[in-house]
């Protein structure tokens, strides 16, 4: 499910916050289906990840924020009636680990870029509250569209880390 390695990275870099790329220790990437099943597949492989880097403690805060952000990029990025091969992988994950920091990034098809609520009656409802929590998870988030290769956009979150 998982892929390691920083070039397929690469274009996910534009727009994040001011980090320096070369010194990622270490990255991870799954595709994931247009199935809200996904989001259980994207918490396992965020343990497995985070496991294997050791990061075990922070694994709750990480896995509501992948949770959230692969929800709305099923939800919101994917339009039902898109026709689609049962195989095929829109949305993709990525985590990206420096000494200090760790990104998860969420890629998917649409332009569009996240809605958030805009008054406390909002933020009451039944749902729509996922970038609510991301924002109250992660030290910061945000998005940017792709461009070249790559259509669509990244909507990514931020946790600073202990330093080493």
């Amino acid at each position: 499910m998982g892929t390691n390695g920083s070039t397929m990275l690469e274009p996910l870099r534009q727009g994040l916050p001011p980090i320096d790329a070369a010194g990622a220790a270490s990255s991870a990437s799954c595709a994931l289906p247009a199935r809200y099943e996904a989001v259980r597949g994207a918490r396992q492989f965020t343990r497995t990840t985070l496991g294997q880097w050791e990061l075990n403690d922070r694994f709750d805060d990480v896995a509501l924020v992948v949770s959230e952000l692969v929800t709305n990029a099923l939800r919101h990025a994917l339009p039902a009636d898109t026709p689609r091969e049962p195989q095929e992988h829109p949305v993709r994950l990525h985590l990206m680990r420096w000494t200090s920091r760790l990104i998860c990034a969420v890629r998917d098809p649409s332009h569009s870029g996240p809605m958030t609520r805009q008054t406390d009656e909002d933020c009451a409802a039944e749902s729509g509250r996922g970038l609510f929590l991301v924002d109250s998870f992660s030290d910061t988030w945000g998005w940017h569209p792709l461009t070249g290769a790559l259509s669509g956009k990244v909507v990514w979150a931020l946790f600073q880390l202990q330093g080493d």
